[in-house]
């Protein structure tokens, strides 16, 4: 019996996955955008998400500590276990999305309570969070899209600047839960 086998794949010739990391990188920014600017859109009455804030404290905590595992297992050439942390630091980053949209569809945002210097430190955190989570999004695409096809050349170029953005991003996200949850009703 004879099989037919498809011809190996280039290294980055597969651009449906590189024009999805790019339509998801500019939507899932967006998607956010509008429940902030719009936050009624997609409320469900009778919906109880007042635990998801806390939930996503935990997947950005989660996040980050696989992040440094990655980075410490690539810098000791441990590629197997730096993929298998990146991934599980792929999947808790997708489902902390996915709770961080479930919960501002369902709420509208918490004010800061806060005043004087802390007012300012918490709304500084909170812009930088805001502004570098949003390129977090195509920055992790991208990275995980070079892993994928096998141009760890772009991989790691693009990489040295998603990994410290991306932590900061996860490390902030649980800074901005703890300054603001006293102030969750």
């Amino acid at each position: 019996m004879t099989t037919i086998s498809k011809p190996p794949v280039e290294p980055g010739s597969n651009t449906t996955l590189k024009v999805l990391a790019a339509v998801l990188g500019a939507i899932i920014p967006i998607a956010v955008a509008i429940l902030y600017f719009f936050p009624n859109v997609l409320r469900i009455e009778g919906v109880d998400v007042k635990i998801l804030p806390a939930v996503n404290a935990v997947l950005n905590s989660l996040t980050a500590v696989l992040l440094v595992a990655g980075y410490y297992f690539i810098r000791h050439k441990n590629v197997a276990a730096h993929r298998a942390v990146m991934g599980m630091a792929f999947l808790m980053g997708s489902f902390f999305l996915v709770s961080y949209v479930a919960y501002h569809s369902q709420e509208p945002s918490t004010k800061f309570g806060g005043v004087g210097l802390v007012k300012g430190i918490y709304y500084f955190i909170l812009l930088t969070h805001i502004v570098l989570a949003a390129v977090t999004v195509g920055l992790v695409l991208f990275t995980l899209y070079f892993a994928l096809t096998q141009q760890f050349t772009k991989h790691r170029r693009i990489a040295r600047y998603t990994f410290p953005v991306w932590l900061y991003v996860s490390i902030t996200g649980v800074i901005v839960y703890f300054m603001i949850s006293p102030y969750y009703t």
